[in-house]
């Protein structure tokens, strides 16, 4: 976990953030009649997503796995936006089979999507399974992610102005692309790997859908380092020693919002790494971590066999 950090910060990687250089209209619209499914909705960035699309008009579509909390949340983001046009779901992004539910159940009853910010994030501390024999990590944080995309493309695709936006991790630069042991079965668990290999995925996954689906504006990000309750439980030394030195929920959340709403976003091509409003590499100069199309494309064909098994179980 150290030596991630230290790596990330020598590669000014969390810098301070870049306000000054935002164009603030960019963000000056009404998004009135657009709906937006937001994961991990009811704290940290996805919270702060929320309200801001709130404010703007936007219909809220929250997915998230305590109900009590997001109700909670709900209640907040109304009240504070004005904008009653706020849903809750609950679903457990770990439960992989329940994720595809959700998914066929949401095309059925709702005739639009127009964004679907896939945002929540799970780091575990030792490695464990869902019902599915699916490591936790890599069951939310990569196939849940995967599922909702490819299950939710039908109504992206017939849905004016369609966009999906995943929030990854800066943590994904020091990770090349695995095709095997996904699980993470061999080999020392280490939770911090397990989650940056799960953020390279998302890159690879957006890299993959943006070329399988030009109508579609797909876009991955990092937040920078923020002051969430994923950190402060994953990891508490870290967050206890550099909290004054986070990012607030607010400032994390500002490029999804400028993804998701922003003319000037899709402007930019689909299918690439941004970081405060600007395009940047997803790699690091240099890097090993560059994967091919064989692995790539290998990769994306190893998700869809899981995706259609947990249809049969």
């Amino acid at each position: 976990m150290t030596s991630l950090i230290t790596f990330e910060y020598s590669q000014n990687i969390w810098k301070h953030f870049h306000s000054k250089n935002f164009v603030e209209k960019d963000l000056e619209t009404s998004v009135a009649g657009r709906s937006f499914m937001i994961t991990g909705a009811n704290s940290g960035i996805g919270k702060a997503t929320a309200m801001a699309i709130a404010k703007k008009a936007g219909t809220i579509h929250m997915v998230c796995r305590n109900k009590d909390k997001a109700e909670e949340a709900r209640a907040e983001i109304v009240k504070e936006s004005g904008n009653k046009e706020i849903y809750v779901h609950i679903l457990d992004l770990t439960e992989t089979k329940k994720v595809w539910e959700f998914a066929e159940s949401f095309k059925k009853k709702y005739k639009t999507l127009n964004v679907l910010i896939n945002n929540a994030g799970c780091m575990m501390t030792k490695r464990e399974e869902n019902d599915e024999g699916l490591e936790k990590s890599f069951a939310s944080n990569s196939l849940a992610v995967y599922i909702l995309i490819k299950s939710l493309i039908p109504l992206l695709e017939k849905s004016p102005e369609p966009r999906v936006i995943t929030v990854s991790s800066g943590g994904m630069l020091v990770q090349k692309l695995r095709t095997g042991n996904l699980q993470s079965q061999r080999g020392r668990y280490d939770g911090t790997m397990v989650y940056a290999q799960n953020k390279r995925q998302q890159v690879v996954m957006t890299e993959q859908f943006a070329k399988a689906h030009p109508n579609i504006h797909f876009s991955v990000m990092h937040p920078g380092w923020v002051d969430t309750p994923t950190i402060a439980n994953a990891m508490p030394d870290f967050h206890s020693s550099m909290k004054e030195r986070l990012r607030t929920p607010e400032q994390g959340a500002d490029t999804v919002v400028w993804l998701a709403v922003s003319e000037a976003a899709v402007k930019n091509p689909s299918g690439r790494f941004f970081q405060d409003r600007q395009m940047v590499s997803a790699h690091l100069p240099l890097a090993w971590t560059h994967s091919s199309q064989l692995e790539d494309q290998k990769f994306m064909s190893v998700m869809e066999d899981l995706t259609f098994s947990c249809r049969l179980i």
